[in-house]
């Protein structure tokens, strides 16, 4: 197959639409639905990252893309029963390592990954078909199916779901292009290998960066280079936990990014665990009620009238006071940027989010307050010397 036409482009009003090779077949097999012009950028850039994640870890690997950007990404290492019990996968039993490795790609920012496109970087086993095929998603991309996993995912949006198989020998040509207002643009591909001798140049007074935040700031790193830029990555534990992803100024990334690891955090407080659902509300209501629950707006959940239809028992206001000493609690976290940090202020901001680890390209003018802040906190960081841009 040298072409395949789709329904429309980015909108239904872009048509004609397509994907196709000027040379070659393409390298892909739509097993199920009709994917569509999103759908394949979401795929072909959620291909790259968890096959790149997989090299550099040597462990299976899931992303959850929406809108051209990873909501999350993970790799297969074992859940705890907390972390088992916030993604919802705490009823399905022993989970394979390609499945743990979505549950932490899904579950690092539920709100943003409802109605995602899956990535894995290895043939989707049964376990991760049942975890997928209990979400709201819109497709999966991955080098293989086993005959019953795809059988299940077949049965998803009645039998509408959008599976597509890659071959993973694929390599694409150096050069790539990209045509905006009838202009094409022309540049080499992005090959740069993520990898520790990156994190060798150590600037800050604390030289420690033990084996895995090394894995916690390559899978930054990785996450952002197929993430839309500016972006910053917040990484704990073989997954990302804060993405903040297309902001013009880095201290919104810095802030939007640690706002998400906050949450994700904060949802394996006591306070959130112990919350009693109503019987039968959904994973989607769910998760809507936790995050406005531990926001500026619980009241939206907690008004008489309203916490009935959500909660068994009404829960007492998550207070600031408590909040900020579940927060505090929170360390060893790893941060990636895609461009330098020019003010301190982004560390200040890091280090409210139990941020220890650092890898950024450096070379800003104020490099040495930026240093020194992390010094302050007793932070080790890395200049990779290399810019992580995407658009």
């Amino acid at each position: 197959m040298k072409e395949l036409e789709l329904k429309y482009g980015c909108n239904p009003n872009q048509k004609p639409s397509r994907i196709y090779m000027e040379e070659g077949e393409l390298p892909i097999k739509v097993l199920c639905g009709k994917p569509g012009y999103i759908n394949f950028l979401d795929a072909f850039n959620g291909w790259q990252l968890v096959k790149e994640l997989k090299k550099a870890t040597g462990l299976p690997a899931a992303t959850s893309f929406k809108h051209v950007s990873p909501a999350g990404a993970g790799v297969g290492l074992p859940l705890d029963d907390t972390l088992a019990k916030i993604y919802w996968v705490d009823d399905m039993g022993e989970l394979s390592p390609l499945a743990c490795a979505y549950a932490r790609a899904r579950g690092a920012d539920r709100m943003s990954s409802f109605g995602d496109f899956i990535s894995l970087s290895d043939v989707c086993d049964v376990a991760t078909a049942k975890l997928i095929k209990r979400e709201v998603s819109d497709g999966v991309i991955a080098p293989g199916y086993e005959p019953e996993a795809l059988e299940l995912l077949m049965q998803k949006k009645k039998g509408n779901y959008a599976i597509i198989e890659i071959d993973p020998t694929y390599e694409p040509n150096p050069i790539e292009h990209k045509e905006v207002f009838g202009i094409t643009f022309e540049q080499g591909r992005n090959e740069l290998v993520i990898d520790d001798a990156l994190l060798s140049n150590i600037v800050t007074e604390n030289k420690e960066i033990p084996e895995q935040a090394k894995i916690d700031l390559a899978i930054a790193l990785i996450t952002l280079k197929y993430t839309q830029s500016n972006s910053v990555c917040y990484a704990k534990d073989g997954q990302a936990i804060g993405i903040g992803a297309g902001q013009q100024s880095r201290i919104h990334c810095t802030r939007l990014a640690g706002q998400k690891a906050d949450n994700w955090w904060l949802r394996q407080s006591p306070q959130v665990l112990g919350l009693q659902f109503v019987d039968k509300i959904g994973r989607a209501d769910r998760d809507n009620a936790i995050d406005l629950y531990i926001g500026d707006e619980y009241e939206d959940v907690l008004a008489e009238g309203t916490w009935q239809h959500i909660f068994k028992v009404k829960p007492e206001v998550f207070t600031r006071e408590e909040k900020r000493a579940w927060l505090d609690k929170m360390t060893d976290v790893a941060l990636g940027s895609d461009a330098f940090f020019p003010f301190g202020d982004n560390i200040e901001r890091a280090h409210k989010s139990g941020v220890k680890y650092i890898a950024q390209p450096g070379g800003s003018v104020r490099d040495d307050n930026v240093i020194e802040t992390c010094n302050k906190y007793n932070m080790a960081m890395a200049f990779t010397g290399i810019r992580l841009f995407h658009h």
